[in-house]
This record gives C-alpha cells, structure tokens and sequence, in this order.
C-alpha cells in the first residue's frame, strides 16, 4: 500500500544551485542530478566517493537489523533520491507489513517519489516534502502513518552535517526524538571533523563553493546526538566498523561517524 504525493504537479526544480541530495545521487553513481551538482562533486576528494558507499552500506545494515528486531515502524528524515535497495525494501523483505514515511526537501526527491512508494501490499510507504529544519512539520505528517505510541525508528543518514551549528542541529534532533516512544531507536550517521581533519576542511570549502554550508563535527559533537539515549554495540564508531551480525564490512578507513539507540 502506498499513500503520499506523488500525483501533485511536477515540482519546480532549481538548477543553478547544487543540492547536497542530488550532490549525494552523483557521488553514489546515479543519474538523477545536473551539472551544477556534478561541478561539485567532481572537485570532491575521491574519498567522499567512499563516504557516500559507506553511508549507504551503515544504513543497510541497521536498518536490516533492526527489522529482524521486529521494528516495523521507520521515520526517515533527508531521504534523498531513491537508490536500490531503498530503506523499505530492505525492512519489508524481514517484516512485509511495515510502514516507512519519508522526507526530504529536494522537489527532484518528490519526483521520483513514485519509486519510494512502492511498498509491499502488507506494508505502507509515505512520503512528504519537508526540510529537517521544521521538525514539528514533519512529525504533524508522520503521526498520520505511523503510530507513536509504539516504537519507531528515526534514521538520520549523512544529513545533520548539512546543519551548521547557526542552524542548531543539536536543537532540531531532540525535537524529534523527544516524539519517539520507549523502545523506538535513532540511527544517526555524520561526517567527522577530527578523523581526517584536512580533508574534511577539502570537503567543506568545495561545497561552499556550491553554496552548501556543512557542519562537520567531532566525535564528542555527535555523540550529543545520542544524549540520553542507549547505544547498541558496538558504540558511536565508524561507519565501516558498525555492523551487528557477521560478514563484517570490510576493513577500511572511514570519515563518517555512526551509531544506533534505543530510547529507553
């Protein structure tokens, strides 16, 4: 079953601005972006290649287990453009009948939302246009697919770095979180400041050329994320180091932080 927005009119896409979802579509090899994004990402180190394939692997892997938990509830936040496996066809090959309401606010992610919504008939797939930046918006949507009276799981991948502290990404996590049941769990992924500090200021200064202002941060900046809440193992770690069943992802260097965590 899937409800959502996909027969609005063709949204008004700006092409003269890069956007870090069509940014992300083309660091991850996808189609779905135009030159001003590529200009960006072609002046990237090839280490954001890597970072965009490892984000996408971390949020594989949770939210595979987290379905095996029997999680059938998931509220993602800066969804992007769709790329095979999506997060509701990974949950709902473990649990059919899961809901998945997503968000973004790139009008080229509501365009291709149609490829978002296409749940198994058990589950349901939603999708609403909204920026993280209103989460009080995003959470008055959400309530009318999931209900919030029993656990659900907030995925926040790769987006809070887009948040500059001006913009009080700490402030803006904890709202939503503070919607979030006992027993629902975050899972949060964010570039680093402190791993790799000169590529991360590379990184910083070549978005800024395209206008996009981030927000790297150190480990213990992340970790406020998670205030409050109890991390599963293995911790707040890399986002090649966080798995919980094996094969083990294979051992290489990451510039990404992730963790996962049960509100208690």
């Amino acid at each position: 079953m899937a409800t959502g927005t996909p027969d609005l009119p063709s949204p008004q896409i700006d092409t003269s601005r890069a956007h870090p979802a069509r940014v992300y579509d083309w660091l991850l090899g996808g189609k779905d972006n135009y030159p001003v994004d590529e200009a960006v990402g072609r002046k990237l180190p090839s280490a954001a290649h890597d970072a965009a394939r490892q984000n996408r692997a971390f949020m594989n892997r949770a939210a595979a287990w987290l379905a095996s938990r029997g999680l059938d509830q998931f509220l993602d936040v800066g969804t992007g453009i769709p790329t095979e496996p999506n997060l509701h066809q990974i949950v709902q090959r473990t649990v059919p009948t899961a809901k998945v309401v997503y968000t973004d606010n790139d009008p080229i992610v509501l365009r291709h939302a149609e490829a978002l919504l296409v749940s198994r008939p058990e589950g349901v797939t939603d999708y609403i246009e909204a920026d993280v930046r209103r989460p009080d918006q995003i959470l008055e949507h959400a309530r009318r697919v999931l209900d919030f009276d029993r656990p659900v799981v907030l995925s926040l991948i790769a987006l809070m770095h887009f948040v500059p502290d001006d913009q009080d990404a700490h402030g803006i996590v904890h709202a939503l979180r503070a919607a979030l049941p006992p027993g629902s769990y975050l899972v949060l992924s964010h570039a680093a400041s402190d791993l790799y500090p000169e590529l991360a200021r590379q990184v910083t200064a070549e978005y800024a050329k395209g206008g996009i202002r981030l927000g790297f941060r150190t480990r213990g900046e992340v970790a406020r994320f998670f205030d409050g809440l109890d991390l599963v193992e293995p911790g707040l770690v890399t986002a090649t180091e966080w798995y919980q069943r094996p094969p083990a992802p294979r051992p290489e260097g990451s510039g990404i932080y992730a963790g996962v965590a049960r509100v208690p």
